[in-house]
């Protein structure tokens, strides 16, 4: 039995009256003989008593009323969860994020998101440093990134959805320590521990323009993983570190102290980028979910 013969089959159970089951199903009466007759060909059954005075269902028409009624029910099934995933009410966004620095914000996303689009899954992709997260948003690995940029490709659209210091993290046992701002000047002869990137990496680009606008070119001691292992590092003296004032409030080590730096202006903007050309419906959803709880920080 295919789907429309299972409808109609149903419409004259339900209605018991090929009249009303053929106008209900906005097809004429013998259209509507002809196909249960051929579904009766077809399951070598008869499916209805028919008389000048009523229909009713045999022992078999019955039978086939619950088989009948999955069937339909599966079809319509396939038609919402297709129109559903063109509609961007179901399906997945991979969203990748930087990590220590914005963990807090992920998790409000994917709250307010399970929330307003509970068919949309959300997976999160951590420790996505600033050019990963670019190459994988152009490559289409992942949806969108939240992170830092000074500039992005013109095939990437970005929204600004917070607004973070720079601040230098050092060791609480710095002469420098008891200041409530630092001057890059002052830490000229300082180690530096950066996270992975290089070129690519925000952070380190900020460290080595603001140091050489302080007159000295930035000592690196090491490059660490990832920002709990820098703090780490910093609380163990082995040098400063450049950090924001989200890692300051997610991350907590013994022995640091956070300066902000004496006569800069150290704001950076966060960004969630994505792919103009991205195709996949759920992102939608997403994007107007972000856009709604993190308006611009800038026009507050």
């Amino acid at each position: 039995m295919e789907v429309q013969q299972a409808r109609a089959f149903l419409a004259v159970a339900e209605e018991l009256h090929f009249g009303q089951a053929a106008e209900r199903l906005r097809v004429t009466q013998p259209h509507l003989s002809r196909m249960i007759k051929q579904i009766e060909h077809t399951l070598r059954v008869k499916l209805f008593e028919r008389s000048t005075r009523r229909v009713s269902l045999t022992a078999a028409g019955e039978a086939v009323v619950e088989p009948a009624r999955q069937l339909v029910d599966a079809s319509d099934a396939v038609h919402r969860v297709a129109q559903e995933t063109i509609d961007g009410k179901t399906g997945t966004v991979h969203l990748g994020f930087a990590g220590a620095s914005t963990h807090e914000s992920m998790g409000e996303i994917s709250r307010t998101v399970r929330r307003h689009s509970p068919g949309v899954t959300l997976r999160l992709h951590s420790s996505q440093f600033s050019n990963q997260g670019l190459a994988r948003v152009l490559d289409e690995t992942l949806d969108a990134d939240i992170g830092r940029w000074d500039f992005l490709p013109a095939e990437v659209a970005s929204i600004v959805v917070g607004v973070e210091e720079l601040l230098v993290a050092m060791p609480a046992t710095h002469p420098a320590s008891s200041a409530t701002e630092v001057s890059m000047a002052d830490l000229a002869d300082e180690s530096w521990m950066v996270l992975p990137g290089g070129a690519g990496s925000i952070l380190h680009n900020r460290l080595n323009s603001i140091s050489m606008a302080a007159g000295f070119v930035p000592r690196i001691a090491d490059e660490v993983p990832d920002s709990w292992t820098q703090i780490a590092l910093v609380g163990a003296e082995m040098g400063c570190a450049l950090t924001l004032d989200s890692v300051r409030n997610n991350v907590t080590t013994s022995n640091v102290v956070f300066r902000p730096i004496h006569g800069l202006d150290t704001r950076l903007e966060v960004k969630l980028i994505w792919k103009r050309t991205n195709r996949n419906p759920a992102l939608r959803p997403v994007l107007s979910t972000v856009r709604d709880m993190l308006p611009d920080p800038r026009s507050a």
